[in-house]
């Protein structure tokens, strides 16, 4: 099942199934293992993340589509009102982009969640580091993997 299209009754068997999660997810050397309590409270920050994020991305791209369609009403626009025009959809455009692409690490990340892959570096197979996730739950690649991306 692709990440984005996490159902509510994937949602709710994954809430079950977080007593046998937590036990099996990996974690860094001298890291305490994943709670059940504690792999709730992620999971139920990323399931309020993607109702939020859902929201506010139909919200914005009804902004957006509001924003194209008046865009060709610039009959009599100077240069700096045209200019101003495009960028703010420019704005609004870069604004959807990226909710749709936190939307999208947030499913993946509950699906991750849900195949018992979560904690897992995608790069090297090691643990990410319950630490890391607790600060940024959407991470996919331990600290080493992602700094060694950045410096590319």
């Amino acid at each position: 099942m692709p990440d984005n299209a996490l159902s509510s009754a994937t949602v709710t068997d994954l809430e079950l199934d977080l007593d046998r999660l937590a036990g099996e997810l990996l974690v860094r050397d001298g890291e305490e293992p994943w709670t059940p309590e504690e792999l709730r409270a992620v999971a139920a920050g990323l399931t309020s993340d993607v109702e939020r994020l859902t929201e506010e991305l139909a919200a914005a791209d009804q902004g957006l589509s509001e924003l194209l369609r008046n865009s060709g009403d610039g009959a009599g626009d100077d240069q700096a009102d045209s200019g101003s025009s495009a960028l703010e959809r420019e704005h609004e455009l870069t604004l959807v982009n990226n909710t749709r692409d936190l939307l999208a690490q947030t499913q993946h990340a509950l699906g991750r969640m849900a195949r018992g892959t979560y904690g897992t570096c995608e790069q090297c197979g090691r643990a990410i580091g319950k630490a890391r996730l607790e600060a940024f739950p959407r991470a996919t690649l331990c600290v080493e993997d992602k700094q060694r991306e950045e410096r590319r």
